[in-house]
């Protein structure tokens, strides 16, 4: 009897184990925040105003809960203290962003803020000195309000603006910084900041100053790659990619127009981003293109309103990555809605479609976040086919919970999330080399102001002192970190309170 009980739980035992998997060696584990959501001293040391200080300020009703990132995360005052926490966890990168307006406080070279320079210099010191690599972003939704009142990412200027703000930023920091994002969620800042107007600088101008928003953040992104390989790649010999939210688009039903709505969708809403910088054509999507373009004659203009690259500019976006930088969140179906009668015109318009979410998913405090291991897979795999199979570092991942410590659905979403990425690595042989924690720790969620949490640390945002406590997240990340194993599934020590 004791000899058949030991060999049934030896059996069970080794079962367990089977399921987990470990880590490859050259996967990184990091975590990320944003110099907005998270620096506060907004007007503090000699730094300028930026669309997010002047949206907040001017309409907190856009705000969901009327706050603002003027004091945030406190994180300009609590290096030392943010770098421990990122230590405490193992985690081996940090993801910042960098303020324009505290290094250029009025958006242009003619002033150079040596305050904003020393901020940022004790910071990457800082992590290096803890063996904690710093990759940076260069813009991450906080454009100068000088540059704005001039049409911010609608005025064709604004890559060469962006082009001397790099330039002043690899000069200062490139000799440890070796790793390099030009533009966060170029979709996000376009649609949301020039389109639906939800979110700074709050423009309504959906499918016209929108798609001169696209057209101007890629060529923006493809001047900063080229500047930084023709002047600063032999010396400090780094790395500089764009990263794009892509969030997979699964068709709604078996029916060949909700597979084309499905397939249009992801045209749209990522393909118009990656399609001219990771295909051997370049070029927006045809399919983008056609419709846009259909539609625009349709409503009386003499163009289309998605404005075309020349061949010249074609050339010069192509190819201008180091890595496929991917921002995942969700995993939606879509149907078809074409057609759709001619009007004013819009984005969602031109798309034609609608989307939904599966009832039996985890979803987070908001709708748009969900718990879809299988449409992460399936995004990473569609990279790797149609993207020309580039290394992927995914800089953003995450879901926000409503727990304030016992985040046992943030938890299980990355447990269950590094389990598909395995599945990706393993058996699809797709180039994952970094899977980035959002975020370090609870912050300013732009337009859903504090009343979401994504964070590894809570933070307590009545206390003057911003107190960071550890999540149930923390316990994960710190073992994981460690031992480097996923589990088939989250044991008791992580099972819901």
């Amino acid at each position: 009897m004791h000899v058949l009980l030991i060999i049934v739980v030896t059996f069970l035992i080794r079962e367990n184990l089977a399921k987990n998997r470990t880590l490859p060696d050259d996967l990184i584990l990091g975590c990320a925040t944003s110099a907005y959501q998270v620096e506060g001293a907004w007007n503090e040391d000699g730094k300028g105003e930026n669309i997010w200080d002047r949206f907040t300020h001017t309409r907190p009703e856009m705000i969901a809960d009327g706050t603002n990132g003027d004091i945030a995360c406190d994180s300009y005052h609590k290096i030392d203290e943010d770098v421990a926490l990122i230590k405490d966890v193992g985690f081996s990168r940090y993801r910042i962003s960098i303020s324009w307006t505290r290094i250029l406080p009025y958006g242009f070279v003619n002033v150079i803020n040596k305050e904003g320079i020393k901020y940022y210099n004790n910071l990457i010191d800082k992590l290096i000195s803890n063996g904690i690599t710093p990759q940076v972003t260069l813009y991450q939704f906080d454009l100068p309000q000088v540059l704005q009142d001039l049409g911010g990412w609608t005025n064709s200027l604004v890559s060469k603006w962006f082009e001397d703000y790099a330039r002043v930023v690899f000069d200062t920091f490139g000799d440890r910084v070796k790793e390099w994002i030009t533009v966060n969620e170029p979709k996000e800042i376009c649609r949301l900041g020039y389109a639906n107007g939800t979110e700074a600088p709050g423009i309504k101008s959906s499918g016209v100053g929108q798609y001169l928003c696209v057209r101007n953040a890629l060529l923006a992104h493809a001047r900063v790659y080229h500047l930084y390989k023709n002047e600063f790649d032999i010396s400090q010999k780094g790395r500089i990619s764009i990263s794009i939210e892509c969030d997979w688009k699964e068709p709604g039903s078996n029916s060949s127009a909700d597979r084309e709505a499905a397939y249009r969708d992801r045209q749209f809403e990522f393909g118009m981003y990656a399609h001219p910088i990771y295909t051997p054509e370049g070029d927006f999507p045809e399919i983008v293109k056609k419709i846009v373009a259909s539609r625009s004659i349709a409503e009386g203009f003499t163009e289309s309103r998605l404005p075309s690259f020349t061949p010249e500019e074609v050339s010069y976006i192509r190819g201008t990555y180091d890595f496929f930088g991917l921002n995942y969140y969700c995993t939606l179906y879509v149907v078809n809605t074409l057609p759709i009668a001619i009007g004013l015109p819009s984005y969602d318009k031109d798309i034609g479609i609608a989307t939904f979410s599966d009832p039996n998913w985890f979803t987070g405090t908001k709708d748009y976040f969900n718990n879809v291991p299988w449409g992460f897979r399936k995004m990473l795999k569609y990279i790797k086919h149609h993207y020309g199979d580039p290394e992927i570092l995914v800089t953003e991942i995450g879901i926000p919970v409503p727990e304030e410590f016992d985040d046992y659905n943030s938890t299980k979403f990355h447990n269950d999330h590094l389990n598909a990425l395995l599945d990706a690595v393993e058996i699809d042989k797709v180039k994952v080399k970094a899977y980035t924690v959002w975020s370090l720790m609870d912050n300013f969620a732009l337009a859903s102001g504090y009343t979401v949490k994504f964070g590894v640390y809570h933070v307590d945002f009545k206390d003057p002192n911003r107190k960071r406590t550890p999540k149930l997240s923390h316990k994960y990340f710190k073992e994981l970190t460690k031992t480097r194993v996923v589990k088939d599934k989250l044991d008791d020590r992580y099972v819901q309170h």
